[in-house]
């Protein structure tokens, strides 16, 4: 069973952030609030305009529940993202969850997993992201395991400021991801003379009817595997 106990928790979460590299902090706060708290994944998403950044996450379940917020771009952590508060979704299962993220709950819920608790990282002043927690029960948090995740936030955004912009090929290699999905919103923008939004919810409703990633639907336009036609048809 998870430690629940408060300060045990802030004193683990202080020795495995100390002596560690920013860059590799997040990575280790997604492993470290799977062992401290009754989820069963974890991951964390920067902030993108339009799509989320995914940055780490504890396994590839977790990074394929984050792909999926990404390629629908409706979720949890999309909604903590703009609110800018946590965002508690119990049961993915109830009318009331799946009522506010249908495509999402379905796809999380199919995958097995019927909560997610998304917290923002960054200040009042900004988010810069979300850190996401998911569980294969329905259920909630209680008030000091909420408080916990707080804590694995901070930490997680204390790394996140600490590093220079563009610092080294981890962050290099997320924002590579992220300029591919934006080089293929404007392919798709001068194939189909339309706006960046429009052109944006086109790639993903690509992604979502093949199954595959925003990323990987991007990559295809990008290598000319995939071409948007004029007369507003959808892909070629």
């Amino acid at each position: 069973m998870p430690p629940t106990d408060e300060p045990s928790a802030a004193e683990l979460i202080a020795a495995e952030v100390r002596g560690t590299p920013p860059a590799e902090v997040p990575a280790r706060m997604c492993a470290t609030a799977v062992r401290l708290l009754p989820v069963t994944g974890a991951s964390a998403s920067l902030r993108g305009e339009g799509v989320p950044v995914r940055l780490c996450a504890s396994g590839d379940h977790a990074s394929y529940l984050a792909e999926i917020q990404a390629t629908l771009g409706t979720g949890p952590c999309v909604t903590a993202v703009r609110e800018g508060v946590p965002v508690l979704a119990c049961d993915l299962a109830s009318a009331a969850d799946a009522g506010r993220w249908p495509f999402f709950a379905q796809q999380a819920t199919e995958a097995g997993v019927r909560a997610v608790y998304a917290l923002p990282l960054g200040t009042d002043d900004a988010c810069l992201g979300t850190l996401d927690l998911y569980r294969e029960s329905p259920g909630g948090l209680s008030a000091p395991q909420l408080r916990t995740a707080r804590l694995v936030a901070g930490a997680i955004t204390v790394a996140l400021m600490a590093m220079p912009r563009r610092a080294g090929a981890w962050l290099d290699e997320v924002a590579g991801d992220h300029d591919e999905v934006y080089r293929a919103v404007g392919m798709i923008m001068a194939q189909l003379r339309i706006g960046a939004d429009e052109a944006l919810a086109r790639l993903r409703a690509d992604a979502f009817v093949r199954g595959h990633t925003v990323q990987d639907a991007a990559r295809d336009v990008l290598t000319h595997r995939r071409h948007f036609g004029r007369d507003g048809r959808g892909p070629l």
